[in-house]
């Protein structure tokens, strides 16, 4: 699964069917990371809602601020992610291919 695939599985449906694939990427680029690119997106899409009308219907598609404000919790726990994770994991370095050269 691609970066682009994570995000997109991470923003939802809603969210993602606004960005195209180069503006994902423009995400991960900025941000560095699949949590933090998703959040970037969701906080993307909510600014764009600004409607004042606490809710809206067209057809069978429904919007409303709860969506928004959910999605920003979404995006609050996606970035406390990144915040928590350790900057450089030294338990994790494979060192069996390392030898000392004899002197």
């Amino acid at each position: 699964m691609t970066d682009i695939e994570k995000i997109r599985l991470k923003i939802g449906t809603v969210i993602s069917d606004t960005y195209t694939d180069d503006q994902i990427q423009a995400f991960l680029a900025m941000e560095e990371s699949v949590n933090s690119a998703s959040a970037a997106a969701i906080e993307s899409w909510a600014a764009g809602q600004t409607s004042t009308m606490e809710s809206e219907h067209i057809g069978d598609y429904s919007y409303s601020k709860r969506l928004v404000a959910n999605a920003l919790m979404l995006a609050d726990r996606l970035r406390a992610l990144d915040d928590t994770a350790p900057v450089v994991d030294y338990g994790s370095f494979n060192l069996t291919g390392i030898t000392e050269e004899a002197e």
